[in-house]
């Protein structure tokens, strides 16, 4: 039978609905769908309803796989980029770096207005400040880590240094995945990966509309 005009759910032109894009790039990221069911303030059998979606649509057999299944949106700033083949991967300047702390808002008020770091934005448990170009991350945790800082490397092509640096050994936790999307349309996408002691980095890049 056929749909009424103008009911159901609009076509989409993708391999993923935007509601699946939103929680494969969430799964990417390493969240459970506890998380991300938090984060996106719908329930958990939702987050996995979209993950079985997902895995079926892209016939990978499980969440590990879909890790590393890289992609991005057909609409996005990054799948529109003209990528320039064979480019050499120059790592650096270090465009973000991470510390855990115990309340976001008391941490806010301290490098902000104590320390005098300009403040970029905040949302949730997350807050950035902008160290001269560097960029400083936030993030209230409920035990304050004492382990070394993540290193995010900036890059001009995500996708190309991905495979570049695969090519050349390094050991990849996930594939390149947009981890936030600004108001202005300006994407996050991040790739993390390990160093010879097992310690976390990551390839960054921002890719605007």
């Amino acid at each position: 039978m056929a749909t009424p005009s103008g009911r159901g759910r609009p076509p989409h032109d993708d391999i993923l609905t935007p509601a699946e894009w939103r929680v494969v790039h969430a799964v990417k990221h390493g969240m459970t769908s506890r998380e991300i069911a938090a984060r996106r303030g719908i329930s958990v059998d939702a987050v996995k309803y979209h993950v079985a979606n997902a895995l079926a649509k892209l016939r990978l057999a499980n969440r590990k796989a879909l890790r590393h299944w890289h992609q991005p949106p057909k609409q996005s700033a990054l799948k529109l980029k003209e990528t320039t083949v064979n480019a050499p991967t120059t790592l650096g300047p270090i465009g973000q770096i991470s510390r855990s702390v115990r309340n976001i808002k008391e941490a806010q008020a301290w490098y902000g207005t104590v320390l005098g770091i300009p403040h970029l934005y905040t949302f949730g448990k997350l807050a950035f400040f902008d160290c001269s170009g560097t960029r400083l991350m936030l993030t209230a945790e409920a035990e304050v880590a004492s382990l070394e800082s993540t290193l995010y490397l900036r890059v001009a092509d995500i996708a190309a240094a991905h495979d570049n640096l695969r090519s050349r050994g390094v050991e990849f936790i996930n594939a390149p995945h947009m981890i936030h999307k600004h108001a202005d349309g300006t994407e996050e996408w991040m790739a993390f990966f390990k160093d010879p002691e097992g310690r976390t980095l990551a390839i960054m890049s921002q890719v605007a509309q």
